[in-house]
């Protein structure tokens, strides 16, 4: 914990997320004073000294792609911080985890797992268990989380004794109020996901050594066997481990492939030697689109935007999700699915109803009268084609 109070920690975390492309520039500049200026020092020297963070937020944000929501958490932008350095220098940890687990580890992407089972697979028939779990992060249980970080922290107490402070506080502040909840490790918090590959850091160690084809991102994880009652052995040996851990398995997203069935994980659809975009992956994509076109619409008609102006919005929001999205910390879809994807059918569909959702914004409909606004004008517009940008990465890729 001395190490956050040392400003060449800082330098290096700051050298890390620029090297990462974390920051845009001006975001850079602000957080090279605040180092320089030692801002973070009043704050690093109290944790230092064994006090915890304050109350914690909570809140509730739609899921991408969905009408659904999810509860995250915060704290106050200078702990957010100080936890992001922490979750920097928790890297050094990284040799604890078995090698297929592939969230939150140093050098590690989520496109290394289908490449990883690619291999692993081969040309042989497979049978494939994919499953998601519940409410992940905040259905973790201290209590038992505990136990395993004390003993992986044991060269480091104070580090322990921090989050045994910060995860034992079941305070919240939820609509202005002070409440008191089960959070688990708390979803949104910089350190989340670290601990999060702490608490099946058992279970990732259990399939490795049973040779298994596997792989665990976080709360979704797949396995597989050469045959139906292996694998059902293999489900079995999963469902008790849950128990163990007191967690539970989202069952929409619960599924069982044949060796004939292209099988999902983070968003890729695979089979045999083809990798595309998923389907539930392209579904909440068109939802996105869908409600995009349909507010902008609405916007249109009650404050009588001209037309142009509408297609324009949407192109753009859309060029900022696929190709430059001003969020440093979201992967925009193209250094996502761009270095993993082989066929393009996916893009394809997305491209399209893309196209369509933005020609509905000069007339309000869905028809043919639509394609007066032909494929040139939308890129007058400013419209990227998914398609046409993978072929162009494939001949200038970028680093993801």
């Amino acid at each position: 914990m001395n190490q956050l109070v040392r400003q060449e920690t800082w330098e290096e975390f700051l050298a890390y997320r620029l090297m990462k492309g974390r920051f845009t520039w001006h975001e850079f500049k602000d957080a090279d004073n605040y180092v320089e200026r030692e801002a973070y020092l009043p704050l690093a020297q109290r944790i230092a000294n064994g006090e915890g963070l304050g109350i914690p937020t909570k809140k509730t944000v739609n899921k991408m792609g969905t009408g659904k929501k999810r509860v995250v958490y915060s704290y106050a932008p200078d702990e957010m911080v100080i936890l992001k350095l922490l979750a920097f220098k928790l890297y050094d940890y990284d040799a604890c985890f078995a090698p297929n687990c592939y969230a939150f580890r140093r050098g590690v992407k989520a496109s290394d797992a289908i490449f990883a089972i690619r291999r692993a697979i081969g040309n042989r028939p497979m049978w494939a268990y994919k499953l998601d779990i519940h409410d992940y992060f905040n259905s973790i249980s201290i209590d038992i989380l505990l136990p395993m970080l004390a003993e992986m922290m044991a060269d480091d107490q104070p580090l322990y004794r921090f989050f045994e402070k910060m995860l034992t506080d079941n305070r919240a502040t939820y609509n202005g109020e002070v409440i008191y909840e089960h959070h688990g490790v708390m979803a949104g918090v910089p350190t989340a996901p670290f601990l999060a590959d702490v608490y099946l850091k058992e279970v990732d160690q259990y399939f490795h050594d049973q040779q298994v084809v596997y792989a665990r991102y976080s709360d979704d994880i797949i396995l597989f066997a050469p045959d139906r009652e292996t694998l059902m052995t293999y489900k079995s040996q999963m469902a008790d481990f849950l128990r163990k851990y007191r967690l539970e398995v989202n069952p929409d997203k619960e599924q069982i492939y044949s060796p004939d069935d292209a099988f999902e994980f983070l968003g890729f659809k695979c089979h045999a030697r083809d990798i595309d975009i998923s389907e539930a992956t392209k579904q909440k994509m068109k939802g996105k689109i869908r409600r995009a076109s349909r507010s902008l619409m609405r916007w249109k008609v009650r404050n009588h935007m001209e037309t142009e102006k509408a297609m324009k919005g949407l192109i753009h929001h859309f060029n900022r999700v696929f190709f430059e999205n001003d969020d440093t910390q979201t992967l925009t879809w193209s250094r996502w699915f761009f270095p993993v994807i082989n066929k393009t059918d996916g893009l394809r569909e997305i491209d399209h109803y893309l196209q369509q959702n933005i020609r509905y914004l000069r007339t309000g409909k869905h028809n043919k009268t639509n394609y007066k606004t032909d494929y040139a004008q939308l890129k007058q517009l400013g419209y990227r084609s998914l398609v046409n940008e993978y072929y162009s990465y494939l001949k200038f890729p970028i680093q993801p």
